[in-house]
């Protein structure tokens, strides 16, 4: 089939262009009710009930995107559940492991985003997008969809297309126009100098990537290069400088006359500080050089000459212990632990990975802390200031809270030595009934060690028994064993006055009777000691052998300790 300029080409499909919306609308509902499901249609605007006249049938996109939303928000509290429970238990700000309305941020942030991802990339897919060319581009008159034509199409992939049909189906609709749609017949190769400017640019994207690089590693003293400037350069001045906007030259400004503070106006500066500022001011030069000291390093000697606040400003009620309690299991639970002894969950994962550089939190039941050494104040300026490693909390907890922490930290020290008497009567009942648990607990356990400990007993004797038996043969055995290396080592054998020992026992046949008990409880040993420091096995092999030892010919001194060795094996 050629098209419209005389060329070949495929056809693609049959498409018609209307006037009006309503036009388009009729002549799609007849297309619709006469089969045909692959169309299209197209408009300068939106026009309403077109995707029902067509037959479009609802998009599965939402449920990709509410599949895609589900996931990442599935993502989000998984993995926060596992950073924050099991992977690395840690509570932040008094909140449980799990904690859902503190991971609601995270789960929502990915929600979002899994959601747009599927959006955009799923409407991609369902569109069949991306299409670099469409075959409607080769018709002319097609320009005019953006204009003010309507256009209907109907693809040639129907099922029940066929040209001459289609286009007198479309005809009876009373178009303006019905034409064949051609393939597009432009070259499908990208032109060559698309390659060429992707690839100057790749190349000039390089420089841009060095520079960077250099100024990274490079040292100048020309300001930095700032691409946005944000406020790092403002006309602001800073405190204590000079300026010309004021007749007294002072960039800091007085307080308008009748300003009343805010904030803290209940506590006076001793409170806010811990310390008894006048009377360490009143010291002279010592007390302003300690002053120094003290705002250099609060501890040390500084801290101990320093003048703390010696009570707590607060009134001590159940509110203001509850409100310190809370306060402490938030901020300083999670190193010292609930119980202040130190062993919070930041020491126990520091222990659990061997951190080399931690150090364990001070027990806060430690005697340097006790009420009559260390002063609510000193305290204080520690949660303030911050000590060693630990640091400062002042921008975090407020005056009166920290004072509220102090007054639980007193009754949480207090509480170690605590009498049933000072037990509330409605909780000492629950009390006795831990207590006598605990006991029975104890008594359970002292039993069981106690029956080890008796089966343990009673299994020793058998034990001795069978060690009884195998005794003989375990002493026999090292004579024979002792006989092999002296069997083995020519050179003793010269040594002749341990052989010529040896022989008038061999010839004595008494000696023969007395070497049996000597061969079990090993008298002998020590007796023939000079000899046997060369032949281990020479003072047994006369006693051993049962025959008269006469028969050993003189010859037999050049290798003595075989022949010995000869009877310790016959005894054995």
């Amino acid at each position: 089939m050629a098209d419209s300029s005389g060329n070949q080409s495929k056809s693609r499909g049959v498409v018609a262009e209307y006037d009006t919306p309503d036009a388009l609308i009729a002549a799609a509902n007849r297309v619709r009710e006469a089969g045909y499901t692959k169309t299209d249609a197209f408009s300068p605007f939106p026009v309403h009930g077109i995707d029902e006249a067509i037959g479009i049938k609802p998009t599965i996109l939402p449920w990709i995107v509410l599949a895609a939303g589900t996931t990442g928000c599935l993502t989000g509290l998984s993995m926060e559940t596992w950073m924050n429970a099991i992977d690395y238990p840690y509570i932040i700000s008094g909140k449980p492991y799990i904690s859902l309305p503190a991971f609601i941020p995270v789960a929502f942030e990915l929600t979002i985003l899994f959601s747009a991802f599927a959006a955009f990339f799923g409407q991609w897919a369902l569109n069949g997008l991306p299409k670099f060319s469409n075959a409607m581009f080769t018709s002319p008159r097609f320009d005019a969809a953006t204009d003010d034509k309507f256009f209907l199409y109907i693809d040639s992939a129907d099922a029940r297309f066929d040209d001459a049909g289609a286009r007198a189906l479309l005809d009876d609709t009373k178009p303006n126009v019905v034409e064949d749609v051609y393939d597009d017949k432009s070259s499908p190769n990208v032109p060559r100098f698309i390659y060429l400017a992707v690839l100057v640019l790749a190349v000039l994207s390089i420089f841009p990537l060095l520079v960077i690089a250099d100024m990274r590693v490079t040292k100048s003293s020309k300001p930095r290069f700032h691409i946005f400037w944000d406020m790092d350069f403002m006309p602001s001045k800073k405190p204590q400088q000079k300026t010309i906007l004021f007749a007294d030259g002072r960039t800091m400004r007085p307080n308008v006359p009748g300003t009343v503070s805010r904030g803290n106006g209940e506590f006076d500066i001793d409170d806010q500080t811990g310390i008894q500022l006048e009377a360490m001011a009143g010291g002279g030069p010592d007390g302003s050089t300690q002053l120094v000291a003290f705002a250099q390093q609060a501890d040390g000697d500084a801290a101990a000459q320093t003048p703390w606040v010696k009570e707590n400003p607060l009134t001590i009620d159940r509110a203001t212990l509850d409100r310190g309690r809370e306060r402490f299991d938030i901020y300083c639970a999670v190193c010292h632990g609930r119980d202040g002894f130190g062993d919070g969950l930041v020491n126990q994962r520091a222990k659990k990975i061997l951190a080399t550089t931690w150090t364990q939190p001070t027990s806060l039941h430690d005697e340097r802390l006790a009420a009559d050494k260390m002063p609510d104040g000193q305290i204080f300026n520690t949660i303030s200031n911050g000590i060693r490693k630990m640091p400062g909390y002042a921008g975090q907890i407020a005056v009166e809270d920290r004072w509220a922490i102090i007054a639980y930290l007193r009754v949480l020290q207090a509480s170690r030595d605590a009498t049933i008497n000072e037990i509330p009567a409605n909780k000492r009942a629950k009390l006795a009934r831990e207590a006598e648990q605990l006991k029975k607990q104890i008594e359970a356990a002292e039993a069981e060690r106690e029956k080890q400990a008796q089966a343990k007993k009673s299994a020793e004797p058998a034990t001795e028994e069978a060690a009884s038996e195998e005794a003989p043969a375990a002493e026999a055995k090292p004579a024979t064993e002792e006989a092999k290396p002296a069997a083995e080592e020519k050179p003793a054998a010269e040594e002749k006055p341990a052989t010529e020992e040896a022989k008038p026992a061999a010839e004595e046949k008494p000696a023969t009777e007395e070497a049996k008990p000597a061969a079990e409880e090993k008298p002998a040993a020590e007796e023939a000691k000079p000899a046997a420091e060369e032949m281990p096995a020479a003072e047994d092999a006369p006693a051993a052998k049962e025959e008269p030892a006469a028969e050993a010919k003189p010859e037999a001194a050049d290798e003595p300790a075989a022949d010995q060795a000869a009877p310790a094996d016959d005894k054995k």
